[in-house]
């Protein structure tokens, strides 16, 4: 046998293996229900999540964006952000058994759904705007309740067998099948093409892309995508911002706000510009509310700002 057909036969294995290890983390996570499989995630996270490295990572962007908070202050946050990313993958397998508006126990509410019925009864266009914030895989299905279920991004697995199993989750949580875009050139124009036809998108736009814009976070620069503000001032479709507050195991509040007024100045670039920074100023909102609630762990702004901590 070939060097090629061997390495061919390795990954083939090494990648079922993945998939049998998804699959069984999957059926733990269902095992116990929805909140207790959210108490054990979130419990285990807050408790390993502090000790790895990349919690250095939040607290330097804690020192950074919100320098009047004390240091206890900030090791309370990174827990409970440990704590919300393990609650948040314990909850994804029951994302579909979810119920609207249940009076006790696990299940989501929606404030702010009649932006949601205008939209429907409008029609055309529409992008939707949010975070990684509280449980972010809630909003999806949440808005598909509503009539008003969109595509979105997502990062694809590199194993194609568990990258199918993790969209069939979100298909089912969604109860229809709409697009899923990955991220990259070839799903950025699939996502164009679908807005251009009168689809609905929703983008996670508070990460850093180092080819976007400069906007700034928290009063330092921070490199945006501008693709949702270009889509929103091409095609005039209403951009409504949104995100999901965790109120306790398993249950969440997803608060749909009003739709944004897009600028028209005749000045595509300025617009382009300000729509961002409006955005952005709306994330910086949420999260200042709900800090626990965002992954801090990411680096969002670049090295030579937060190099400055060191100097302090």
């Amino acid at each position: 046998m070939s060097d090629r057909k061997k390495n061919g036969s390795a990954k083939k294995m090494m990648q079922g293996f993945e998939t049998a290890l998804v699959r069984v983390l999957l059926a733990c996570l269902r095992f116990p229900g929805p909140v207790r499989s959210s108490d054990i995630a979130g419990k285990f996270c807050r408790l390993i999540g502090p000790r790895l490295p990349v919690s250095r990572v939040a607290d330097m962007n804690l020192r950074l964006a919100m320098p009047e908070l004390d240091e206890r202050r900030r090791r309370e946050i990174i827990r409970g952000v440990w704590e919300n990313l393990g609650r948040t993958i314990g909850e994804f397998p029951h994302l579909p058994d979810l119920e609207e508006n249940t009076p006790s126990g696990p299940g989501f509410e929606v404030e702010g759904a009649e932006y949601l019925r205008e939209q429907v009864e409008k029609g055309g266009s529409v992008l939707f705007v949010s975070g990684h914030i509280g449980n972010w895989e809630m909003l999806p299905p949440a808005v598909a309740r509503h009539g008003a279920a969109f595509a979105s991004f997502y990062r694809a697995a590199d194993n194609a067998e568990v990258d199918g199993v993790i969209r069939r989750l979100r298909m089912d949580a969604m109860g229809q099948d709409v697009p899923l875009f990955a991220k990259g050139a070839r799903g950025a124009r699939e996502a164009l093409s679908w807005v251009a036809k009168g689809g609905r998108l929703g983008m996670l736009v508070d990460q850093k892309m180092n080819d976007g814009i400069e906007a700034t976070l928290f009063g330092y620069p921070a490199m945006t995508t501008s693709s949702l503000a270009a889509m929103a001032l091409k095609y005039r479709c209403t951009v409504i911002p949104g995100y999901v507050r965790r109120m306790g195991p398993a249950r969440l509040r997803i608060v749909v706000e009003p739709p944004m007024t897009l600028p028209d100045t005749g000045d595509r670039q300025a617009d382009v510009m300000t729509l961002t920074q409006m955005v952005n100023d709306r994330l910086e909102c949420w999260i200042r509310q709900y800090p626990e609630s965002w992954l801090w762990l990411h680096r969002r702004w670049p090295k030579d700002v937060t190099a400055k901590l060191s100097t302090r």
